[in-house]
C-alpha cells in the first residue's frame, strides 16, 4: 500500500509523491513533533487497556452469570464489544464511551433544530464550541449513570449476591470510568493524532480480537465450526477491509479555475486546482450513532420490572430493532438500521461541509467551477453533487455496518461479534 504524499496539484495527471507504509511510519516518527504525538497516543492507549482489565472490586458479582448474560444479550455483546471485554470483566470502563455518543446524538440533533444555537455555533466560535462540550458532558454524566442503573438492573440473578450499597457503588465506577474515558479521548484529540473518541473505539474493537479468535479456535477444536466457515469469515474480512480502505480514500475532484490577476509586469493566479469531495465525508459516525440508538429500546427495558406493560412494549420494540438475521423481526430491524444509517450520514456531512460557505468563499477570492457561474448556481450545484456522493457513501456505510450481523450466520457462532 502507497500514501500519496503532499505535493502541487497541477493537473489530473500529477501522481505527486508515494511512500510505502513504512516509509511513512518512519518519516512520522523522524518529526520530532509527531513522535511526541504519537508516544502520547500510546501511552493513553496503554491507560485504556490497563483500565479495561480492572474490575471493579464488588464481591458477590457471578463471573458465569456475567459471561452468559454477555453471550445471550445483543446489548451487553454491543457495550462488551466497543469496550473491549470491558463489560464481561465488570470493569471501571464496563460503559465505555456509550453515554458520551447517545449524548453527542441528542445535542447535534437539537442544535441543528434549534436556530438560537445554530446560530451561536456558527458566529461563537471558540466560546460557542466550549459550551457545547460543557452541555455534552453534563448530559453524559446523567445518561451515564442512567445507563449504569438500567444495566444494573438487567443483570438480574448475576447480582443477586450484591448488596444494594455496592451497586450503587458500581455505577458509580462506572459513571466516573465514562467521564475518564472522554477526558482521554479529548487529551488524544488535543495532544495526539487524529479523533480521539474514535481512536480509543477502535482499540475497544481491536483489543477484543483475541477473543473472537479465542472462541473460533475452540469452536473448530470441538467441531461445530467448519474449516470452509473459517475460511469464508477470512475472505468476507478481507473483502470488507478492502472495500473500506478503497471508498476511504474515494473522493470527486471538481476543477475550480482562479482568475489571472496582474501585480504590475507579473501576471499572477490563471491556474487550475480540484475541490476535493470524499465519498465517505461522514465517515463511521453514521453506524457509530445508529448502532447506538437500535439497542436503546432494549437498555431502557432493563428499567421496568419483568411483569410490567412498559417491560413488555419495549421488549417487542427491540426485537423489531434488533438486526438479526436468526429472526424474521431481524430484517425489519436492518432496514431501520440502515434508514438510520442514511439520515446520519446526510445530517452529519451537512453539519460539516457547508456548500453555501464553500460557494461563497470561491467567489470572494474570484474562483470559480468551470461552465458554472459563481453565486447561487455554484452552491447549487455542489449541493447535487454532494447529495450524490453522500448517497453512495450512505450505501456503502449501511452494506459494511451490516456485516457485522451476518458474520455469525457464516461461522453460526453466537457472540462473535
Amino acid at each position: 500500500m502507497s500514501y500519496v504524499g503532499s505535493g502541487a496539484s497541477k493537473g489530473a495527471g500529477d501522481k505527486g509523491l508515494r511512500f510505502s507504509l513504512f516509509e511513512t511510519l518512519r518519516l512520522a516518527w523522524a518529526d520530532e513533533d509527531l513522535r511526541g504525538r504519537l508516544q502520547f497516543i500510546i501511552m493513553i492507549l496503554t491507560i485504556y487497556v490497563v483500565g479495561v482489565n480492572i474490575a471493579v472490586p464488588v464481591p458477590g458479582i457471578s463471573p458465569a452469570a456475567i459471561e452468559d448474560l454477555v453471550k445471550n444479550n445483543p446489548v451487553f455483546q454491543l457495550i462488551n464489544a466497543l469496550g473491549g471485554g470491558a463489560f464481561k470483566r465488570i470493569s471501571i470502563f464496563a460503559l465505555g464511551l456509550n453515554p458520551y455518543i447517545v449524548a453527542s446524538i441528542i445535542l447535534q440533533v437539537l442544535t441543528y433544530g434549534n436556530p438560537k444555537w445554530k446560530e451561536e455555533m456558527k458566529e461563537g466560535g471558540e466560546y460557542a464550541r466550549r459550551q457545547q462540550n460543557r452541555r455534552t458532558r453534563i448530559l453524559t454524566i446523567v445518561l451515564a449513570f442512567a445507563q449504569g442503573y438500567g444495566l444494573m438492573t438487567a443483570m438480574g440473578s448475576a447480582i443477586a449476591e450484591v448488596l444494594p450499597a455496592y451497586r450503587f457503588m458500581i455505577v458509580l465506577f462506572w459513571t466516573a470510568g465514562s467521564m475518564f474515558l472522554l477526558w482521554l479521548g479529548e487529551q488524544v484529540s488535543e495532544r495526539g493524532v487524529g479523533n480521539g473518541i474514535s481512536i480509543l473505539i477502535f482499540t475497544g474493537i481491536i483489543i477484543s480480537l483475541p477473543s473472537i479468535l479465542g472462541t473460533l479456535g475452540a469452536g473448530l477444536a470441538g467441531g461445530n465450526i467448519a474449516i470452509w466457515q473459517i475460511v469464508a469469515l477470512i475472505a468476507l474480512f478481507f473483502a470488507t477491509t478492502w472495500f473500506i480502505v478503497l471508498f476511504t480514500v474515494a473522493q470527486r475532484r471538481i476543477p475550480i479555475q482562479h482568475m489571472r490577476r496582474n501585480f504590475g509586469t507579473k501576471a499572477m493566479g490563471g491556474q487550475v486546482s480540484y475541490l476535493p469531495i470524499a465519498v465517505a465525508m461522514a465517515g463511521v459516525i453514521p453506524i457509530i450513532f445508529a448502532i447506538t440508538l437500535i439497542y436503546l429500546p432494549a437498555q431502557f427495558q432493563a428499567w421496568f420490572p419483568v411483569d410490567s406493560a412498559g417491560h413488555r412494549i419495549l421488549g417487542e420494540i427491540a426485537g423489531f430493532m434488533n438486526p438479526d438475521f436468526t429472526r424474521w423481526q431481524g430484517y425489519v430491524g436492518a432496514l431501520i438500521y440502515m434508514g438510520m444509517i442514511f439520515f446520519f450520514t446526510y445530517f452529519w456531512t451537512a453539519l460539516q461541509y457547508n456548500v453555501e460557505d464553500i460557494a461563497d468563499n470561491l467567489k470572494k477570492g474570484g474562483s470559480y467551477i468551470q461552465g458554472i457561474r459563481p453565486g447561487r448556481q455554484t452552491r447549487d450545484y455542489l449541493n447535487g453533487v454532494v447529495s450524490r456522493i453522500t448517497f453512495i457513501g450512505a450505501v456503502f456505510l449501511a452494506i459494511a455496518a451490516l456485516t457485522q450481523f451476518v458474520l455469525p450466520l457464516v461461522v453460526q457462532a453466537q457472540g462473535l461479534v
